[in-house]
């Protein structure tokens, strides 16, 4: 009778050991690898780089994804590109409806330091949607392409603030705030914005919204001067061909177009096509799904995304805002 607990004891005692040595890894590789989209037999590689979902600081929802946010996805890559000598060229896929102020700048000024240092092309291939910090983003690409239905453009500075005065006040809610300046709680949730406080909140849009425009007369100043920049960057959104006729983009085609635009560039005939990934064995060509792990806010409705933004000012296209 007693030798049951030993028995069980010692089985435990067994298989404790044994777990200690046995990895078990669901997501592949525990390391980023190269990829192979298109074959080739030349040494030369063109790198493959997505911009996908939301740009932002903000890490993954998925407790088993390794990778971080959009931000350190593309600066670990243009990292490790601009150390392999056989990389000869990026092509930058944006698939975007653009995102934070700051994020979206910083990956901006990420991709012109790349430039600098290694002396590659990055062309920008446009997927179903590049728009507001998407577009800012691409602008610091050596050249532009859009598919014919890409939703791009949207150039210009949105900033929301909800409030719930009104609804707790229905359930007899009431908040006291004591602060040490008039303005500093200024976009309160819980009451209405003073004009004062709308004033200063638009001065910061404005400052925003002019540096945009910079950025765009930077890229589009051979073909573009600031007064027409100025007329077409009032927040709406433009198809791929739309947006070629007014000239914020370079051409209007496929991956084809981008491959052959890179080589090109790189002054190379033939290279191979690659892509950095934790999931080499599923990303097997160029529209496996996307190149990096799924970003916050991809697939998701604005409905979801609303609890998620964080108080702020976005470059960012939000096409399904309800107010009723």
């Amino acid at each position: 009778m007693r030798k049951t607990p030993v028995v069980l004891g010692a089985l435990g005692l067994l298989f404790g050991c044994l777990a200690c040595h046995v990895h078990l890894d669901f997501l592949g590789a525990d390391k980023i690898e190269e990829v192979t989209l298109l074959p080739s037999r030349a040494k030369e590689r063109i790198l493959v780089v997505d911009v996908a979902g939301m740009i932002g600081t903000l890490g993954q929802d998925n407790l088993l994804s390794r990778e971080g946010d959009i931000l350190s996805q593309v600066y670990y890559r243009l990292e490790k590109a601009s150390q392999d000598k056989h990389i000869r060229g990026i092509i930058l896929r944006l698939d975007t409806p653009g995102g934070d102020v700051t994020s979206s700048d910083i990956l901006y000024n990420e991709i012109l330091k790349f430039k600098k240092k290694t002396g590659l092309p990055v062309v920008g291939l446009m997927m179903g949607m590049a728009a507001s910090g998407g577009y800012y983003v691409a602008s610091a690409c050596d050249y532009v392409i859009a598919h014919p239905s890409t939703i791009t453009g949207s150039i210009g500075v949105i900033s929301i603030f909800p409030s719930f005065g009104v609804l707790l006040a229905r359930f007899g809610i009431k908040t006291q705030v004591i602060k040490s300046g008039e303005l500093k709680d200024a976009g309160s949730p819980f009451r209405d914005m003073t004009e004062e406080e709308q004033k200063v909140f638009q001065n910061i849009i404005n400052e925003l919204y002019e540096r945009f425009l910079r950025v765009v007369y930077e890229k589009r100043k051979g073909v573009l001067s600031e007064d027409e920049i100025r007329k077409i960057a009032d927040g709406r959104v433009y198809t791929g061909r739309q947006a070629l006729e007014l000239k914020l983009i370079d051409e209007v085609g496929y991956f084809d177009n981008a491959l052959a635009k890179t080589l090109s560039l790189a002054s190379l005939k033939d290279a191979r096509v690659v892509a950095y990934t934790y999931y080499p064995a599923r990303k097997t060509n160029i529209y496996a799904a996307q190149l990096t792990t799924p970003s916050l806010f991809q697939g998701k409705s604005l409905e979801d995304l609303l609890p998620v933004l964080k108080s702020g000012f976005y470059y960012l296209w939000l096409p399904e805002l309800k107010t009723d």
